[in-house]
């Protein structure tokens, strides 16, 4: 079980930590009161895999005294449940600045006279748990889709693919529509169409004879070169930018032919050079 508690300082970017974290695959609950925190570490560890990943934010909301709080882990700590802190930082004037643009309350605003005085007091009392948090992530110069990244790298899947961003290749048939999930979209109908040929007509481009046919004078080759050429250079470009999963769609008239054969050798590429690899072919099954 992979037990995270989230904190740091109000307008540091709690919350779009745990919206991220639950884009992972945690399942994610906002302030909950310190003494149930173990009671919600034993139904994980009892479940059959439905908790398995857990991401709890508490902060100051829960109150200013956080004895509470480390009361909570060390019952982890004697459950043997493992778990990491994760604090989220960011500088005062960069809080400040958010608190503005959104023009909401600081939760500790009715405790001190200004916004500066609410902050420096919240960092006073976040302190001990920042000295325990074993991640700390500063956001004063991280962009949301940079801090996404960041947190990928941090709690993505253990393996061979960890943190890396899943690229996700399908054939289509242009008749049947563009995939709405596409992020990319290629069209494959300018190569010579096997259709056309009787003895191919009722195979797809997972079968040698269509892929031939279909790449044959050294255009399909060329394509694919081509095609690599711009995908391979931005996949690292997405990845930086924070995203988690990418939809390249690669379309002929009916998806049967030319557009199976190239995006399962596009697959193929992405795959060599050490992305995870989705491959899906949509329209295989229509008429």
């Amino acid at each position: 079980m992979e037990f995270v508690i989230i904190s740091g300082l109000s307008g540091a970017g709690k919350s779009k930590t745990a919206s991220f974290m639950e884009d992972m695959g945690y399942f994610c609950v906002d302030n909950l009161p310190a003494p149930l925190i173990p009671k919600f570490a034993e139904l994980g560890m009892a479940g059959s895999g439905e908790y398995d990943r857990v991401a709890l934010v508490s902060d100051v909301r829960a109150g200013t005294n956080f004895e509470g709080l480390f009361q909570a882990l060390n019952t982890l700590e004697a459950m043997k449940c493992t778990y990491r802190i994760l604090f989220i930082d960011a500088d005062d004037g960069v809080i400040i600045k958010r608190y503005k643009e959104t023009r909401r309350a600081h939760p500790l605003a009715e405790e001190a006279d200004s916004l500066e005085e609410a902050i420096a007091l919240e960092r006073r009392m976040l302190a001990p748990l920042r000295e325990r948090a074993d991640k700390i992530v500063d956001t004063t110069n991280l962009p949301t889709a940079k801090l996404k990244g960041v947190l990928r790298q941090m709690f993505g899947r253990a393996g061979r693919y960890q943190g890396r961003m899943e690229v996700r290749v399908t054939s289509f048939g242009f008749k049947h529509g563009v995939p709405m999930e596409a992020d990319l979209v290629f069209d494959a109908r300018f190569l010579p169409n096997p259709y056309y040929v009787a003895e191919l007509r009722t195979l797809t481009g997972l079968d040698a004879g269509v892929r031939d046919y279909a790449f044959q004078g050294g255009q399909g080759e060329e394509f694919l070169k081509r095609l690599w050429d711009l995908v391979g250079w931005l996949l690292p470009q997405y990845e930086e930018e924070g995203k988690t999963s990418l939809v390249v769609a690669v379309g002929c008239t009916g998806g049967h032919h030319r557009s199976v054969a190239v995006a399962h050798a596009l697959a193929e590429r992405v795959r060599a050079q050490g992305w995870p690899v989705a491959e899906s072919h949509r329209d295989l099954g229509r008429n």
